[in-house]
């Protein structure tokens, strides 16, 4: 099936007492065990309500299986401490989520895991790595500079060191990219983002093969990062959507990158669909498209960053990204926060830096906001 068709199809149950076209919602906690093939608890990650999750993910992402999760980060960590052991190292790239890079900074040190972090370039990351590195973690297109990781370069440097990969795949969500396709081992998602889509979900994705979810499985039992059937619902009917919400956010982004890259006001746009971007060729050829994400910097001698997110008057300075709604957001206040200054100013991460989760309004009303806002 099509990315869309899969959307809508894939993973639904179909209730054989009903014959209702969703899956039904079994709100149990407590499942009744004798001749089960299994135990079957929401922590374990096996309610019927999970597994139609995960099967449309894995339809989408062409992966054998995977586990959902209360959050984007407790898929990450999970998936990070179900291979890291005491005495093991982590390349992880610089440029990514500043949630994911607090989580190595505060936790890896107290558990004997060494980390080294490098710049999306091939030569960085294979300087990087070490006679006990375990993991290469990445993160393409990066937030918040929209970075351009060659994905096959990394897997083909992984494989010939006997080394695992695993992405967040977030900002390119899995109908514009595919990263199992190109060889890469663990999948994982903020599904707080694109995948809810309407700023009301929390929760969390991996996948991969058969195998390694099976290895981490019982870490996540462990956790105990579970969804309840009434969240898993959401996510469900949610995805039914994914396809044409992600359609409609690529282009309204193109747009909004060009728009933006003519404006006086602004030094600099980031956007990998841009001719121009760094990233362009190797993005144009390990996705499908450019995704709704966008960042821009302001001539900050001419323009008070503050002022001008104080003018919007439709587009909403707010946490998150990837809903429908268009919303911005200065990362030096927000999804970098806990970053050093010293670090942010090594990726480029500028007071005047903003980063846009472009929606599916019409196009013309958000560029128009952005204009009046400017001037």
């Amino acid at each position: 099936m099509r990315k869309d068709t899969q959307c809508v199809h894939s993973g639904t149950y179909v209730d054989p007492g009903t014959k209702g076209l969703n899956t039904p919602i079994y709100t149990s906690s407590s499942f009744e065990y004798m001749d089960a093939p299994e135990n079957v608890y929401p922590r374990y990650f096996n309610i019927p309500n999970q597994k139609s999750i995960i099967d449309k993910l894995c339809a989408l992402e062409n992966a054998e299986d995977g586990l959902v999760f209360s959050s984007g980060m407790a898929a990450i960590s999970t998936v990070l401490f179900s291979f890291l052991n005491s005495g093991d190292h982590i390349v992880l790239q610089r440029d990514i989520y500043g949630g994911t890079h607090h989580f190595a900074t505060a936790e890896f040190d107290r558990f004997g895991i060494a980390y080294s972090f490098a710049s999306g370039t091939m030569e960085e990351i294979e300087r990087a790595v070490r006679d006990n590195t375990r993991i290469i973690y990445i993160e393409t297109p990066s937030n918040p500079l929209l970075v351009i990781t060659d994905i096959e370069a990394v897997v083909q440097l992984a494989r010939s060191r006997n080394i695992l990969t695993v992405i967040d795949n977030t900002f390119a969500t899995p109908i514009n990219q595919n990263p199992l396709d190109f060889g890469l081992d663990v999948v994982t998602h903020s599904g707080t983002k694109y995948i809810g889509g309407h700023s009301d979900i929390c929760c969390g994705a991996a996948l991969a093969s058969k195998a390694l979810i099976a290895r981490i499985k019982p870490s996540a039992a462990n956790f105990g990062g579970s969804l309840n059937a009434m969240t898993c619902y959401l996510i469900e009917r949610s995805l039914k959507t994914l396809g044409i919400r992600v359609e409609k956010q690529n282009r309204n982004a193109l747009l909004m990158a060009r728009h933006l890259q003519l404006k006086s006001l602004i030094r600099k746009v980031y956007y990998p669909g841009l001719e121009d971007h760094p990233g362009f060729d190797i993005a144009r050829k390990q996705m499908k498209n450019f995704g709704g994400m966008l960042s821009f910097e302001l001539d900050a001698a001419k323009i008070d960053p503050h002022r001008f997110l104080k003018n919007l008057k439709l587009i909403t300075p707010a946490l998150s990204l990837g809903g429908v709604e268009t919303i911005i957001c200065a990362p030096v206040t927000t999804s970098h926060q806990k970053m050093t200054d010293a670090e942010r100013a090594q990726l480029g991460i500028t007071d005047s830096l903003l980063r846009l989760s472009v929606g599916i309004e019409d196009p013309d009303d958000i560029m128009a906001d952005i204009d009046q806002a400017l001037h």
